[in-house]
């Protein structure tokens, strides 16, 4: 079973979250913040993972340490739920439409924690978002699941469409990377023997 389990208290946050890398994209979202809600659910959905995340935090100041800490939180799940890696296909690229937002990602499991990041969200605020926190989710992201994720935008004007692509696009990049590649017979696909 390629799952995970985490429990991350701060003075900031408290999250739960529980990962399966082999879902079927349910997903049970309550984070206090609605936009990560709904990229959260989007997420879990694209890329076939069942997700759950209940985060109560300091969303009273901003939403930063909520969508940043879950970032972690879902990295953390991502390496646990990996473990050596064994048989991935490692590799994952999505090219996604989201109406008139042409948004490309790349995923690499790789052990090195890498964003390139060239998204060009044309507003401060996507509702009541700070729609910067859409690059400070996947840099906890990375950074936890020593992953290499390229998200770059290619096309598009409408901010939500921007976010909730990159959100999409990503979702389905790694659920390539990380699907068993039964070919592989279990090796770790590296020429080093490790990831």
């Amino acid at each position: 079973m390629r799952t995970a389990e985490i429990t991350r208290r701060t003075a900031e946050t408290d999250i739960r979250l529980t990962l399966d890398l082999d879902g079927t994209g349910k997903s049970e979202i309550d984070t206090g913040c609605g936009f990560m809600n709904h990229m959260l659910t989007l997420f879990a959905r694209h890329g076939r993972f069942d997700l759950t995340v209940k985060c109560v935090g300091d969303t009273d100041v901003d939403d930063h340490h909520t969508v940043e800490d879950i970032g972690i939180c879902l990295g953390t799940a991502f390496a646990q739920a990996l473990s050596d890696m064994a048989g991935i296909n490692r590799y994952g690229s999505t090219i996604l439409p989201m109406d008139e937002a042409l948004i490309l990602t790349a995923a690499d499991i790789s052990g090195r924690a890498t964003l390139c990041y060239d998204l060009a969200i044309p507003t401060q605020k996507i509702g009541t978002f700070d729609s910067e926190l859409v690059k400070e989710f996947w840099l906890g992201f990375v950074r936890k699941a020593n992953v290499t994720l390229h998200i770059r935008q290619l096309a598009g004007e409408n901010s939500h469409h921007i976010a909730e692509g990159a959100f999409k696009s990503a979702a389905r990049s790694l659920r390539t990377a990380v699907a068993i590649d039964p070919s592989l017979n279990g090796e770790i696909p590296s020429t080093k023997g490790m990831l």
